[in-house]
């Protein structure tokens, strides 16, 4: 199969019936084999009628319901362990990304050798209120993640080879950073194109500022476990073993002045009766937990086996028109 098409969408029935005719005018037109992949993310509108309707008129639809709204992250994960085409595209499902898009970045993935490109909306239709924070968030996740040469890394349109999306797992709201994702993975050949986007034709966005703020947090969480996932003692074992030295020598320095005063006859004052000696012990306390949290670290280094199991209602295979 040439290409999968994954489609991650939470309340987008008013746009599906457009931007599926759409797609297959695109794959049709091109002569890929493909599948599109619908993954309705707990949608409380009629998404996922709309979606069981289509796929009586094309054999081509795959679909997952999720049970619940969990989000993109998990959607995009659920789509990437089925997807079977050789180019994995992904979308939103808002029609503010172009199908005809399709053909160059497959082409770019297959000739050019890409393994992930990202599309660029160098020209948005976005409201300020978007925009700015967008730019903000752009210019920190270049300078983390060192991918430089992106300038749109939340574009929902990307292509992928499937090895690439087989071997990340996108998880939380990780799908901000896939490129860094991908990275970190080994698949540093990522590029980018300027990619058209179009004004929402339906429904209400579900961009918010609380994403903003949490898009900084993700890109922390993910700086430090490329840095220190496999490795956490390198940063908690050297922060606490520095706070411990400090401690221990700044209580060695209460001690000998105290030992120096007596037995110079100087007046002197116990050395509980100094600041300084609570606050070396605490840097001593402090010291030896992080040291410990590292070592602990060590043990788990992300070991949850249910991060990515979600409860899936419904879901369309590619054999059977009936649900499962």
């Amino acid at each position: 199969m040439d290409i999968s098409v994954v489609i991650p969408l939470y309340n987008e029935a008013e746009s599906l019936p457009e931007l599926e005719a759409w797609i297959s005018r695109v794959m049709n037109q091109h002569g890929f084999t493909y599948e599109i992949l619908f993954i309705n993310d707990g949608s409380t509108d009629d998404s996922w009628d709309v979606i069981n309707k289509l796929r009586e008129h094309n054999p081509n639809i795959r679909g997952v319901s999720f049970r619940r709204n969990y989000g993109k992250s998990p959607a995009l994960n659920t789509g990437f362990s089925r997807a079977k085409g050789d180019v994995v595209i992904t979308m939103d499902a808002d029609l503010q990304d172009s199908p005809d898009e399709i053909p160059e970045l497959y082409r770019m993935i297959t000739e050019d050798k890409y393994d992930l490109v990202s599309g660029w909306k160098q020209k948005r239709y976005d409201p300020l209120s978007k925009t700015i924070p967008t730019k903000l968030f752009n210019a920190t996740a270049r300078k983390v993640s060192g991918i430089h040469n992106l300038h749109d890394f939340n574009c929902g349109l990307k292509a992928y080879r499937n090895k690439v999306v087989k071997h990340i797992e996108v998880y939380g709201d990780m799908h901000r950073y896939i490129p860094y994702l991908a990275k970190n993975a080994g698949f540093n050949r990522i590029g980018e194109k300027v990619v058209h986007h179009q004004a929402r034709k339906y429904g209400t966005t579900k961009f918010g500022l609380d994403r903003f703020v949490n898009g900084y947090l993700d890109l922390a969480t993910l700086w430090f476990t490329a840095k220190f996932g496999v490795k956490p003692m390198h940063f908690f074992g050297l922060l606490g073993s520095l706070m411990f030295i400090l401690g221990f020598i700044a209580v060695a320095v209460v001690g000998f002045g105290k030992l120096y005063d007596m037995n110079h006859g100087n007046p002197y004052r116990l050395v509980t009766d100094s600041p300084y000696f609570y606050m070396a012990l605490t840097l001593m306390l402090l010291g030896s937990q992080l040291f410990l949290t590292g070592f602990i670290g060590e043990l788990v280094v992300r070991n949850s086996d249910r991060r990515n199991e979600y409860e899936i209602d419904e879901e369309i295979t590619p054999t059977d028109n009936n649900n499962v």
